[in-house]
């Protein structure tokens, strides 16, 4: 079989990270609108190829005061940069239905590789006929290497913004063709 193409399915999908606040708890957030284009033989994911964008000004971590402090210029600066975005560059088998997905990321300006940790989850058809695929992908970024640095320090030691973000992708494609 020959690659086939997939979009992500947003009603089905998350685009989620978590970050260490007072040195003591995880804030997560998610960002509401995305897309993704993906291209793969079902029988062979190392073939898979995928297009991403993120809406930097969809997110929010339920808190209306801290989300417009993450898309102020201290942060993402959405209204400079409203897109995050990944394009992959290869995919590796790492195991049982495990791979993994590298690319290149843009946030904040700024184009880093990263590696996503991947498990394919599987196929299986909707009730409208249509095939699906779904994807559970985990990767961490330091986001003082995108220009993410403002962060205050604590009284007690510390900083109230960890460096490390966890980003977590829980996707379900439709095939397209």
């Amino acid at each position: 079989m020959s690659n086939v193409n997939w979009e992500v399915d947003p009603d089905h999908s998350s685009v989620e990270f978590s970050v260490t606040h007072l040195m003591i708890n995880k804030i997560k957030g998610v960002f509401e609108h995305f897309q993704a284009a993906l291209s793969f033989d079902p029988n062979d994911l190392t073939t898979m190829g995928i297009q991403a964008s993120i809406d930097a000004n969809s997110l929010t971590t339920r808190q209306r005061q801290r989300d417009e402090h993450l898309r102020s210029d201290d942060f993402f600066h959405a209204a400079k940069y409203p897109a995050i975005t990944f394009q992959s560059t290869s995919c590796v088998l790492a195991g049982e239905r495990q791979y993994e997905l590298t690319g290149n990321l843009t946030l904040h300006g700024v184009t880093k590789p990263i590696t996503f940790h991947t498990v394919f989850e599987g196929l299986n058809k909707d009730p409208r006929g249509r095939e699906r695929a779904g994807f559970h992908s985990i990767a961490s970024i330091e986001r003082n290497e995108f220009g993410l640095s403002f962060n205050s320090p604590l009284e007690t030691g510390g900083i109230i913004v960890g460096n490390e973000v966890k980003i977590e992708l829980y996707i379900e494609a439709i095939r397209i063709d």
